[in-house]
């Protein structure tokens, strides 16, 4: 195992805290604008203030940490194990054992793609969903902005982690677009049009490598309800549809027609004029809520979305290849150590995405940092052990991690053989510590799982001197 040593580059100053985050107010954006041109009032990160360590005195040591971990790393079930365990406050590596080994991150690789979202676009970012008029007032386009969250739900209806949602969380709704354009048209004069639809936004192919129709299914920048067969906006209902655009527009088709509006013919490919002005628009909630939601619920069809946003903004092709290049761009230029990191898409399905465990503490590090203040969504995402997401039935008394019940927040990463977690505690002695733990194995991955949770739960009840 490697004891002790410094981590270069991240200049972290720790604001992280027991279950919540400690949070420091954000400065002004650095783009003034939406990827769509508006300027929507900017959204503050929350401020907590829970008492945690700062300083360099009384760190865990690595043989305080050895023993007390003791043979909780080399339980079979965990089979290949590399680990980080890292100083939430300087990212200062404080453990490890093939901390710098690439290893396969499975959904970690979402933290990756959301520091590179937050550094990169405004916090006041939405993905706006728009028609627009054609050749003639009864010609209307509806353009895809790349919001897979859109719904075709009523507001009453809509459970995101079988919760409902609020102001700030509500998805953009189809329902209204569809009301505003019937509204618009027939203020014209127009109940009859002929519908056209561009997806163009997006290139590249649509389906995912490792697509299952299930996790995933295809990609496209008009999608509702990310494109299942259930219309729900919950992650427990993942079925796919095979062309979400022809969905999306089916619905939207129907919701005009109730809305005294006929579509004439059938509804087609077709391109916006360029600089149309909206007939009518909805937009997704800011973007540090899509990061939130997608790492709480592991949410591979939004990851892939947000990270074509990086895309864009990096002048990369909005494709799975173009998001991979840009994420891994716009991290380098973070600062973050890129040595053994490969990335072939933005949600950690792909089976060849490679990412050390050093490199996820670091970007833990990097998201407490008071630096970075931008990027404190990532921490707030992140599940609650025993509580949300994908952590909500983890770290029991059965399990034998009850100590981290409500004071471990990580992200978890599961494919076959594969299991990982990376996340932030609070220790004994207040201090904050990053972790990473990945594993491949062949064992059950729930007794996998277990196995690394009991060592993560280890580290809260543990002051290791």
């Amino acid at each position: 195992m490697t004891g002790t040593g410094t981590r270069r580059g991240l200049g972290a100053s720790v604001v992280a805290g027991l279950t919540g985050v400690a949070l420091l107010a954000a400065g002004g954006p650095a783009h003034p604008q939406a990827p769509d041109g508006s300027t929507p009032s900017a959204v503050a990160p929350p401020v907590l203030t829970p008492a945690v360590s700062t300083g360099t005195e009384g760190l865990p040591s690595a043989a305080g940490l050895q023993a007390a971990l003791g043979q909780l790393t080399s339980d079979k079930a965990l089979g290949t194990l590399t680990f980080a365990i890292t100083d939430g406050g300087t990212g200062k590596l404080l453990l490890g054992s093939g901390e710098t080994t690439p290893s396969t991150p499975a959904s970690t690789t979402k933290l990756a793609t959301s520091v590179a979202a937050l550094s990169l676009l405004p916090p006041q970012t939405r993905l706006t969903t728009k028609v627009v008029h054609g050749a003639t007032p009864a010609d209307i386009v509806l353009v895809g902005g790349g919001d897979p969250t859109l719904t075709g739900l009523p507001a009453d209806q809509i459970r995101i982690g079988g919760a409902p949602v609020d102001a700030d969380t509500a998805p953009a709704s189809l329902i209204d677009l569809a009301a505003a354009t019937a509204t618009a048209l027939k203020a014209g004069g127009v109940t009859t049009v002929h519908l056209g639809y561009d997806t163009s936004l997006y290139t590249g192919p649509a389906a995912h490598k490792f697509n299952d129709g299930v996790n995933i299914g295809p990609m496209s920048s008009l999608m509702v309800d990310e494109g299942r067969v259930t219309a729900t906006q919950d992650i427990d209902a993942p079925v796919r549809v095979a062309d979400p655009a022809a969905q999306a527009v089916a619905e939207f088709t129907g919701l005009l027609a109730a809305q005294g509006v006929a579509v004439d013919g059938k509804p087609a490919q077709a391109q916006a004029p360029a600089n149309a002005a909206p007939l009518a628009q909805v937009q997704s909630p800011v973007l540090p809520r899509l990061v939130e939601r997608l790492l709480t619920n592991s949410d591979n069809t939004l990851a892939e979305a947000v990270a074509r946003q990086v895309a864009i903004a990096q002048h990369q092709p909005v494709s799975y290849d173009g998001a991979a290049a840009a994420v891994t761009q716009t991290l380098g230029g973070l600062g973050i150590p890129m040595a053994g990191v490969q990335l072939n898409d933005g949600s950690g399905l792909n089976v060849h995405n490679t990412i050390p465990p050093i490199v996820l503490t670091d970007l833990l590090s990097l998201a407490t940092s008071a630096d970075h203040p931008q990027l404190r969504p990532v921490l707030t995402g992140l599940p609650i052990a025993s509580l949300t997401g994908t952590l909500g039935t983890r770290f029991t008394a059965a399990q034998g991690s009850a100590d981290g019940a409500g004071v471990v927040r990580g992200k978890t990463g599961s494919l076959s053989g594969v299991n990982t977690l990376a996340g932030t505690l609070v220790d004994a002695d207040g201090r904050v510590l990053d972790f990473a733990l990945m594993t491949r194995t062949g064992a059950d991955a729930n007794a996998a799982r277990a196995a690394m949770d009991r060592i993560v739960a280890k580290l809260v009840s543990c002051g290791c001197k």
